[in-house]
């Protein structure tokens, strides 16, 4: 990953560009698969003498995690993958279904659901690279780890592709307001914000400290993944002067405690903080990320607007929808400076709307029939009742790919239109020889 990106942080990641990010993931699949399959634990599972009937259910990641399904077909057991980033493109392949690129964003984008002609373009260009190194790079570079590991053990490996059509449901962490409509088939179940539970109680000195903010707080984290001590000394010392600006208090996930010993008054960091619990408290007003789908869904599901900081991936796609819903501002990691970060925050603190939008936004998001583990559970305990529920997956996840996209009622259609006119054509250039008069010769009088 390094060497295909140039990095050596996850915050450096926000200069590669979207194509060589998508590349990267296509190098984390086989990569990673190919490690755990040389793993202990993992050969036990795939050697095991008593496979039959030991297990209902594989449950599984589905972020460049395909190789895994071959559990479900050592043990002869449905599957259920768990899509954790949410929504992405190449679902539609998997559950036999077609996604309009017209507004239907790609993942790594930051596009919204209505997009220009331009972001039209560009959206289809990522999409159909996408598609096409999957079908064609990574899915064989899957296909070899497979093979590699159980072509002696196994009559007939089976290919990625033969997997993913055996897998009866796809779990989606992601809910309304947080992605746009798009089509959606049975056994794609939405299921955004299982992982928020009802808050706890405060560590004393966070609870002192948020009580104590008579002007309001701001809760600041950019994830689990990139880390605030290696934010350069320019960023940081911006952070600091615009924190150390505000009457507001400012709760900073900072991964190194030793910050400067100039932290302003007003500023408190911590190596880990109980993030949900944070967003809870009535007191804070504003919460900067980075826009992960995980931070995101709790500051909707407790109704606190967002200032957004997206760094890779997912995060500039969130943080848009974020924006176009009208709770969240978004600055520009690369360029942004104090005046604007100051002033997005004040935005945010004084302009009750973006509270109002949020607030909308986490009825919303709280809304729904059952929450969000019941749903779960449930199709987890339908799947296994219906043995791996085959009425849910549709038939498109078995037609060849020049059937799924009508590229042979296309082409027969143009065949029909074309080869008359292109017969017509070439009778009227026959026609017009035939009547054309010939041209006289010279005579030479000589």
């Amino acid at each position: 990953m390094k060497e295909l990106t140039n990095t050596n942080t996850v915050i450096e990641m926000a200069e590669v560009n979207k194509l060589t990010f998508s590349r990267m993931v296509h190098v984390i699949g086989p990569e990673s698969t190919d490690f755990a399959f040389q793993t202990p634990e993992l050969q036990a599972l795939f050697n095991a003498k008593d496979k039959e009937g030991k297990y209902d259910l594989l449950l599984v990641e589905q972020f460049v995690n395909e190789g895994a399904l071959i559990l479900g077909h050592l043990y002869q057991i449905p599957a259920i993958t768990i899509s954790t980033f949410g929504y992405a493109n190449y679902f539609s392949q998997i559950v036999g279904i077609i996604y309009p690129w017209s507004y239907v964003p790609y993942l790594y984008m930051p596009y919204s659901d209505r997009m220009s002609l331009w972001e039209r373009i560009g959206n289809v260009f990522m999409s159909s690279a996408d598609d096409l190194l999957r079908r064609y790079s990574y899915y064989p570079e899957q296909d070899a780890v497979l093979q590699k590991h159980f072509s002696k053990k196994l009559d007939r490996v089976p290919t990625i592709k033969e997997l993913e059509a055996n897998v009866s449901a796809i779990f989606i962490n992601s809910y309304m307001p947080l992605a746009s409509p798009r089509p959606l088939s049975y056994n794609m179940i939405p299921v955004g914000g299982l992982h928020i539970k009802e808050p706890k109680a405060l560590p004393e000195n966070l609870q002192k400290f948020l009580d104590g903010a008579t002007h309001g707080a701001i809760y600041f984290s950019l994830g689990s993944q990139v880390r605030n001590a290696d934010l350069p000394p320019e960023k940081l010392q911006i952070l600091l002067d615009v924190f150390g600006s505000l009457k507001q208090r400012v709760l900073w996930k900072f991964e190194d405690e030793n910050l400067p010993p100039n932290l302003p008054a007003n500023v408190k960091i911590q190596a880990w903080m109980p993030q949900t619990d944070i967003l809870a408290h009535p007191n804070v007003k504003v919460y900067i990320a980075h826009g992960g789908l995980f931070g995101l869904q709790e500051g909707v599901h407790y109704g606190v607007p967002i200032l957004g900081i997206p760094i890779f991936g997912d995060q500039y796609s969130n943080l848009k929808r974020g924006e176009k819903s009208g709770f969240a501002l978004v600055l520009d990691y690369k360029t942004f400076t104090a005046d604007e970060l100051r002033s997005s925050l004040r935005e945010l603190l004084e302009n009750p709307k973006y509270r109002d939008n949020m607030k909308k936004a986490s009825k919303i998001i709280r809304d729904r029939p059952l929450g969000a583990m019941d749903t779960a559970m449930y199709w987890i305990d339908y799947v296994i009742e219906h043995r791996g529920a085959p009425h849910l997956v549709s038939v498109g996840v078995e037609l060849p790919w020049y059937q799924f996209y009508l590229l042979d009622v296309i082409g027969l259609v143009l065949a029909v239109v074309l080869l008359p006119v292109l017969a017509f054509c070439v009778l009227l250039r026959k026609l017009f020889k035939k009547t054309s008069p010939s041209p006289k010769r010279k005579v030479n009088k000589n």
